[in-house]
């Protein structure tokens, strides 16, 4: 392992380490209203999502009195998507897996700050939700070169790409016909959990298994293209089913 790969083992456990605090603070305290209003998922309750509206907090409220615009924040989650594809390309796989993180806070910190200073805007969704295809793109382009050398990782993480395409366009498509899509297993938000801890935890795995560095990246990447490619078929059915009635 990497100086790189350790440090972004370390800085997972730490912030691991602070669910139980937060578990004790959070006692008779009442639930983000964003995360209540959004619902949980399969992978990730609403349990989980509070608990990082609790982590990031603080800079919230920071970046909220700097003045810090949605717009820079829609950038900078795209700009860390980049990074992290180029930290693929070149097998940093836990400085990935933690850049991958940051640009998902990132994308968190937009929606929030816009919606705190009441400067939500059609521009602005159009930009979030654009940029976080780039983003995401760039990513598993970068993984695409780290996988060069094993054609069924290539395919895995192509499917990943094209299906995570397809869970976006499923959805705006059928709220632009009227018919507000249903969740599913492997939204942004859990593509982008899985995908980080796989990079981050790779490493570790493989020196303590002697498993050649990538396995348990590339078996994260191919649930995340079984996953996309079933969300994706479970919201075309859905909004279908709608529309024909």
């Amino acid at each position: 392992m990497s100086i790189a790969d350790i440090a972004a083992l370390a800085f997972t456990a730490v912030l691991i380490a602070t669910m139980p605090v937060f578990a004790i603070v959070s006692r008779g305290r009442t639930m983000d209203a964003e995360v209540v209003a959004r619902g949980k998922t399969i992978l990730l309750g609403r349990w989980v999502r509070d608990w990082l509206m609790w982590v990031i907090g603080p800079f919230e409220r920071g970046m909220i009195r700097a003045g810090v615009t949605p717009t820079v924040l829609n950038f900078i989650g795209a700009a860390f998507g980049l990074l992290a594809g180029v930290a693929f390309a070149f097998g940093a796989l836990g400085v990935a897996g933690w850049l991958i993180m940051l640009g998902g806070v990132a994308d968190v910190f937009d929606g929030r700050i816009a919606r705190a200073r009441g400067i939500v805007s059609s521009f602005g969704a159009f930009l979030d939700s654009t940029l976080d295809r780039f983003s995401e793109s760039f990513t598993l382009l970068g993984l695409l070169v780290y996988f060069a050398a094993a054609p069924w990782l290539v395919f895995a993480t192509a499917a990943a790409m094209s299906g995570s395409l397809l869970v976006s366009y499923t959805k705006a498509r059928g709220e632009s016909l009227g018919v507000r899509s249903p969740g599913g297993l492997m939204q942004r938000a859990e593509r982008l959990v899985l995908l980080a801890l796989g990079a981050i935890v790779d490493p570790f795995v493989a020196s303590r298994t002697g498993w050649a560095p990538g396995t348990v990246l590339g078996g994260v990447v191919t649930v995340i293209a079984l996953g996309t490619w079933g969300t994706a078929c479970y919201r075309l059915y859905f909004i279908g089913r709608a529309l024909g009635e």
